[in-house]
């Protein structure tokens, strides 16, 4: 909705979405419990209208430039004394902790590197380790904190914003839907939610661009494309998340460990499974410490077909490391190019337009 000042100016545009996860979301309080909170929301909202502002000057961006459109209009707390309010306001009808308090065991699945012959995990302990852990009593998966908001738990969000900022922040909310995730462990999938609602504007097209291309810039700033389209990849449907989160950790595991090592703690200089995400347990690489965070670029979302069901989907947001892990971009074109073939080949996905 849009409201007008007593001249029949624009002023602020007011929506309102109900907001659903289709899986469990670990936003921590300051107790480290699950509890619905606007800052994670903001935070999705802002990386996503980076994507927008990036794709609306066809990705030729000045980091800079970006980060002042960014603070004038999401605020920014500056030393030098030039701090701004956001202009985009944001609440949620509730902030009450979430449902979900007593983990089950979870679904296993076979790992081939665990233990000297391999053995069965926990598929939702592997790709949540954090908020979730191992419990030694239960031999099962454990929440680390009291709680987590429940897949299909539902709150309404409600947003107001500038009118002249309306095109970008639109695009934002529809790929936030479509392609986001929130609190630990989102790139896997975890706190994967969806917008709904008649005000939620149409995903018409996507920020697609080639992979590697991307690979100029050390942030995520589109969705990776290749000579055979977009780079995402979804599974068949589920009836339930659990089972669709057994077949996400599966071909995670898959995917990695069809890049064997070579070395182990300590390594003189990285090997191209370092490339995908590190640090990486037992596998140190010594010019890069073991404090050096690299996240994976390849990203899941779960979301909910039209029946009901869910179904995966896994995307690739390519984007250069930074400098001080010396990325080689042939390296990195090599193991990027070697994943892509990879989840072509894998007969349980297939290649997505959207």
């Amino acid at each position: 909705m849009m409201v007008l000042d007593n001249h029949g100016n624009k002023t602020m545009i007011h929506r309102k979405f109900p907001i659903r996860f289709n899986t469990p979301a670990f936003l921590g309080n300051a107790e480290q419990n699950g509890q619905w909170r606007t800052p994670p929301f903001k935070h999705l909202l802002r990386e996503w209208w980076r994507v927008a502002w990036a794709e609306a000057r066809g990705f030729n961006v000045h980091l800079d430039e970006m980060r002042r459109a960014e603070g004038r209009l999401f605020g920014v707390a500056a030393d030098d004394g030039d701090s701004r309010q956001s202009q985009v306001r944001m609440r949620l009808g509730r902030w009450d902790l979430g449902k979900e308090k007593n983990w089950g065991k979870g679904l296993k699945v076979f790992h081939p590197e665990v233990g000297k012959k391999g053995m069965p995990v926990g598929s939702d302990l592997y790709l949540g380790y954090g908020p979730l852990t191992y419990d030694k009593n239960t031999k099962g998966t454990r929440l680390k904190a009291n709680a987590a908001i429940q897949a299909g738990e539902e709150n309404d969000l409600r947003l107001a914003y500038p009118g002249a900022e309306q095109a970008l922040l639109d695009r934002a909310l529809a790929l936030a839907s479509a392609f986001g995730a929130l609190g630990g462990r989102a790139r896997n999938g975890w706190g994967s939610l969806e917008l709904l609602g008649d005000a939620l504007p149409e995903l018409e097209s996507l920020p697609l661009r080639d992979w590697r291309d991307c690979l100029r810039l050390e942030w995520a700033h589109a969705i990776g494309r290749d000579e055979s389209g977009p780079l995402i990849w979804r599974t068949k449907e589920f009836s339930n998340w659990s089972e669709l989160m057994k077949a996400l950790a599966q071909l995670k595991i898959e995917l990695r460990i069809s890049f064997r090592f070579r070395s182990g703690n300590n390594a003189p200089r990285p090997e191209p499974r370092h490339w995908l995400s590190y640090p990486v347990t037992n596998h140190s690489v010594r010019p890069w410490g073991r404090d050096a965070r690299l996240p994976n670029s390849l990203r899941f979302k779960v979301r909910r077909a039209d029946n009901g069901g869910l179904y995966g989907v896994i995307f690739h947001m390519p984007c250069k490391p930074p400098n001080h892990f010396s990325p080689n971009e042939n390296a990195l074109q090599k193991v990027w190019s070697q994943i892509h073939q990879f989840l072509d080949g894998n007969n349980t996905i297939q290649r997505s337009p959207k």
